[in-house]
This record gives C-alpha cells, structure tokens and sequence, in this order.
C-alpha cells in the first residue's frame, strides 16, 4: 500500500425526510443561487415544485438554468458562468444526476476564471477558487455528489474532458432513493454499470497489499450485482434503489482509490466515444469494460482478474486464467442478460469509420492505464473486438 492522505468534507444527507433542511443548508452560503436542472423529468415527477417551494419559503432567491445535457457542454457552462455574473449568485443548487452535477462544478470552477473555461479541460489553467455547490440526486451513477471531478464536452472539437479539484467537492448532498423511482430502465441500468466500472478501475490495480480497499470494493460490486436488476424490473422497490445510490456514492469518492494506482483506461476510451457519438456513458462501459478485461489478461495481471471472479461471482478453479475468463464472461453476461443493455458498439450507435479516431484521442497524452499499459494499437483493438 502505498502513502496516502484522504478527505473529503462533503456532507450526506440520506433519506426520504432531509430536503425540508435544503434551506438551512444554502443560507450557510448565500441566498443568492443558480439552480441547475436538466431534461425537465423533476418538473414530472414533482421535485422541482417541492424544491422551488422551499427556496420561496426560505427567501433565497434564484436563477434557473435548465436543459443540461445527458454529455453536459461546455456551452452550457458559459451561459451558466453568465447568468451567474449577471445576477450576482453565490451558490449553485443541482437537481439531478452526475451531468446536472458535473456541469455545476464547471460553472462553478469558471466563475472566479477570466478566460474560457474550457482552459480547465485543456489543461491550460488550474481551478484555484469555486463557488460552493449543493445537490439533490436523482440518478444513482458518477458518484459526483461527493467527489472532485467534473467530464464536460465540446460539440466543437468532439471531445469530453475531465479535471478534477478540491475547490468542486459539493458542500452537501441531499441523497433521497425515492427521487429515483422514475429513472428509466435503460438509465438504471447504465447508472449500475457506472458504479461498477468505477470499482473495476480502482479495483484493477498493480499495487500489491490493498486488501481492505479491494475487499471493500467486492462488497459494492456485490450490492451492485444483487440489487441492480431488482431496480431494473421493480424501479419502486426502496431497498434496491437505497443500497444503489449509497454504493454509487461510496464508489467513487476517493475511499477505494487510497493507498494505489488506479487504471481508468476503460473510461478513458469510452469518453471519446461519447465524445464523438454522444452515447450514454452507462451503456459505452458496460460494452468495453468486458472486452478490456479480455484484453489485458495475461501473466502479470491473472493473479487479480482470478480474484475477482472468485470473490465476486463465487467462481473457484486450479487454472486461474479459466477462473478469470468465467469472471469477465459472467460480467459481460450480467451487463447484457440481467441488465438488458447492448452487447456491441455497433448496437449503441458507433459507426466503424470512427474507431480509429476514438483510439488516437483516448491516446493522444500518452499511454492509458497502470493496470496494463495500452498503446494507440491496443485501444484499436478493444474497439475492433467490442464492435
């Protein structure tokens, strides 16, 4: 294990009675805010009434911005960054899922920056103040409720970019389950992968002696496992939709990754391909993810992929490479059979002539991945065999 320093001061409010503290908790900021909110599905299932209510009733006055997109663009931050400015707000609100929430950090990061803030994802500037930040969830997926990272597109050059700062960890989150129940399946379903995909890349490490982050990381994949398909065929079911979102907020807010490398290749290719096709994060993993494992499997990496077949899918064997291609069958299998989700690229809308763009932009810094390195070549052929 390696030497590690961890915090993470956001504040969790779980449960089906903590939105009647929403006002309390932004008046600790401002009563000045931008509430950022996406396809209008709050505005159906009554939120955005409760959450406007509350906002009345407390005075806090606010500007809304709606319409982010499933990919949230970096568009979509400037005007955010412009209503903000215009308006003096001092707080943004995000009703939604990880995009409502991603593209609130962007705004938030740019809001203190002169320049574009697509500088951030360029690399070309470090966020050095932010806007503070709440959220109300409503997908259980990214895990951007309690973590510092935000993925923004840009429809003009086709690409999707993250960053990641201390300045962009929510101040609270409101977690309430009930606040799922109308997610789609497909949606779920690609929320699930998610959060098991940020396992994976956590999970698939070269350093030795994590026991406890990898044990802990088993009992989110096995929750995932469990309670996915019950909130796939029965969305009302609370259990399933509470142990979900706990898991997805647990999985990527900078617990499991203490103490290791960490790999993130597969996200890394799945963004370009989002980037360029503006498919569904979800369904991109749940397609390579699989395909990846195939890939890197060899004698420096049977020893890990044996394990988690082993002590998530209950697989034993003497050979290890057959243990760990039962594994990452069963995963593949999970993700289509279980989940309901596509099996190939080609099923979620790729077109072919594009794969070899998608391998040069995932590369274009370097080589992806510590688990096992992948060069341009490599990330080819994932594409070619998930096609």
């Amino acid at each position: 294990m390696l030497d590690f320093t961890f915090h993470n001061p956001a504040k969790i409010l779980f449960g089906q009675k903590q939105l009647e503290k929403l006002g309390s908790e932004i008046k600790k900021y401002s009563n000045r805010i931008l509430m950022v909110y996406g396809g209008g599905s709050i505005k159906r299932n009554g939120l955005y009434d409760e959450v406007v209510s509350i906002l009345n009733q407390d005075e806090i006055f606010f500007v809304e911005l709606p319409g982010v997109e499933s990919n949230p663009r970096i568009d979509t931050v400037r005007e955010g960054i412009r209503l903000c400015r215009e308006h003096n707000l001092e707080f943004i609100l995000a009703v939604g899922g990880g995009s409502t929430i991603d593209c609130s950090k962007a705004i938030a990061a740019g809001f203190y920056y002169e320049n574009d803030p697509w500088d951030f994802f360029e690399r070309k500037a470090r966020v050095t103040n932010a806007l503070p930040i709440g959220t109300i969830l409503t997908i259980s997926a990214t895990g951007s409720e309690m973590n510092v990272n935000t993925v923004i597109s840009n429809t003009d050059t086709l690409e999707k970019k993250g960053i990641g700062s201390p300045k962009l960890i929510p101040k609270f989150s409101i977690l309430n389950p009930v606040y799922t129940y109308t997610v789609p399946k497909n949606h779920t379903a690609a929320g699930v992968v998610d959060t098991m995909c940020h396992i994976f890349e956590q999970y698939f490490s070269p350093t030795p002696d994590t026991y406890l982050q990898d044990r802990m990381g088993e009992a989110i994949l096995k929750t995932c496992i469990e309670y996915g398909p019950i909130a796939v065929n029965d969305p009302e079911n609370y259990a399933a939709r509470a142990n979900l979102m706990w898991a997805s907020t647990l999985a990527l807010n900078g617990l499991l990754s203490t103490g290791k490398l960490t790999d993130w290749a597969t996200h890394m290719i799945e963004h370009e391909v989002s980037a360029i096709h503006d498919t569904t994060h979800g369904i991109g993993l749940s397609i390579l993810a699989p395909h990846w494992m195939e890939y890197v499997l060899d004698d420096t990496t049977v020893d890990k992929l044996s394990m988690y077949a082993e002590n998530v899918w209950g697989i034993t064997g003497e050979d290890k490479f057959e243990v760990a291609r039962q594994g990452i069958a069963k995963t593949a299998e999970f993700f289509t059979k279980s989940l309901g989700l596509v099996g190939s690229l080609r099923e979620m809308g790729v077109k072919e002539e594009n794969l070899p763009r998608i391998a040069e932009q995932a590369t274009a810094n370097g080589p992806l991945g510590r688990f096992k390195k992948l060069e341009r070549e490599d990330v080819l052929q994932i594409l070619q065999k998930a096609f």
